[in-house]
């Protein structure tokens, strides 16, 4: 098994830009403050010489072993970012804002099923089955990925609580890319992965990740803005109005059960 002369191109320019982004990540002290994410595109670097040795070197068989097990861990981390992101927006003082992580949890639970609907109602024109699995499977990861995202950013605007700027980066591009993974692995589903134009798809959600890690190399070697620092007192107050406000909502759902 041979990659393309622009695949090989595309794999050689993610895995230096994911050594780019740890190099910033390290160097630029935001290892600590993102452990997850940095954990993610450490799994990448280490995903692409795995599959890309495979590919050359091993059979099919090995090579969808490796894609799926790796894809788990993948997927694993993601989901890991999602509450990394979503804890530090939703959590300005320490903890948790009111109602934020049930609210979370609903989205999620909205967006696993809306993903498995959305993924069965995709009909692969794929000739064997495993190809019809790993089409499926991509497109029902980036159904899930971009609801999440775009839930999260909803929510955290309808509830008007402050984003960290290399918190909103992170978020915005592992949206984007999602999002565009919707559109290229419904066109996998439409035309099949062996048809003509398949590698277009490939390829064009290749670039689009390429352009996320621009983007996240630009915005985290900068500098965040200072967030605004609070004083004692209104600490306190904002811990004080936070537990008064917990307390009123039990109270609320005490009322509603009787």
């Amino acid at each position: 098994m041979q990659l393309s002369g622009l695949n090989f191109v595309l794999w050689v320019a993610g895995f230096f830009g994911h050594l780019a982004l740890l190099v910033v990540l390290i160097t630029r002290r935001r290892a600590p403050d993102f452990p997850f994410f940095t954990c993610l595109i450490l799994s990448n670097v280490f995903r692409t010489v795995v599959l890309y040795f495979t590919l050359k070197y091993g059979t099919k068989q090995e090579y969808f072993y490796f894609y799926w097990s790796l894809a788990v861990i993948d997927v694993t981390l993601q989901f890991c970012v999602v509450y990394e992101m979503a804890s530090k927006v939703f959590r300005p003082i320490g903890s948790w804002a009111p109602d934020a992580r049930g609210k979370l949890i609903s989205i999620g639970g909205i967006s696993i099923v809306a993903g498995l609907l959305l993924t069965a109602l995709a009909t692969p024109a794929a000739q064997i089955w495993i190809k019809a699995i790993v089409v499926k499977g991509n497109f029902f990861s980036s159904v899930l990925m971009s609801e999440l995202f775009v839930g999260m950013l909803v929510l955290s605007a309808k509830i008007g609580l402050p984003w960290k700027t290399h918190v909103a980066r992170i978020s915005q591009g592992l949206g984007l890319y999602s999002l565009i993974g919707v559109f290229t692995e419904a066109g996998h589903s439409i035309f099949g992965i062996e048809s003509r134009i398949a590698p277009i798809f490939s390829e064009a959600r290749m670039i689009a990740y390429l352009c996320c890690l621009g983007y996240w190399i630009g915005m985290l070697w900068r500098t965040a803005p200072e967030p605004r620092q609070l004083s004692d007192d209104m600490r306190s107050n904002l811990y004080a109005l936070q537990e008064h406000t917990e307390y009123d909502l039990s109270k609320l759902r005490a009322w509603r059960k009787q």
